[in-house]
């Protein structure tokens, strides 16, 4: 459901450093949200330090950008806090200062999504939505659960 897409310039997140983020930023989604785990995805894109301008310019640095699109229908202090904590996690992971990280968070209508083969319920209810799946697409959705 909610997808957040980290962009960095290439060699800024070695293996580790990605590890860290997905799973924080899915904790952190989870936590603020009250959605289950498996909902969220972590997508990393490396872009070559002559394909990423700032200002007009080319970056210096390196700045690790966030994008998250999640579900609309929260209040706007779970968005103030979902962006403050991935700030700091991100900023902590990456060892990058948070005036390094810029985060975004882009409201989606639910009713304009499929995931696993079946359009999004609105935000917060998760449980009754997945409790009507076929009991194999729940399972199949479940097992992206992030692992404790």
């Amino acid at each position: 459901m909610p997808t957040y897409s980290v962009f960095s310039v290439e060699g800024c997140l070695d293996a580790a450093k990605r590890a860290k983020i997905a799973s924080e930023i899915t904790r952190i989604h989870s936590k603020t949200t009250g959605a289950p785990t498996y909902f969220a995805q972590v997508i990393f894109t490396d872009v070559a330090s002559d394909c990423y301008f700032v200002g007009g310019s080319p970056l210096k640095g390196h700045q690790v950008f966030v994008n998250g699109q999640i579900r609309a229908g929260r209040s706007a202090e779970s968005k103030d806090q979902l962006i403050a904590r991935i700030t700091a996690a991100v900023a902590e992971a990456s060892n990058r200062g948070k005036r390094n990280v810029w985060v975004y968070i882009t409201d989606l209508i639910p009713r304009q999504m499929v995931e696993f083969g079946h359009v999004l319920p609105g935000a917060g209810d998760e449980a009754r939505w997945a409790a009507a799946l076929p009991e194999a697409d729940r399972a199949h959705m479940q097992s992206f659960a992030l692992q404790p």
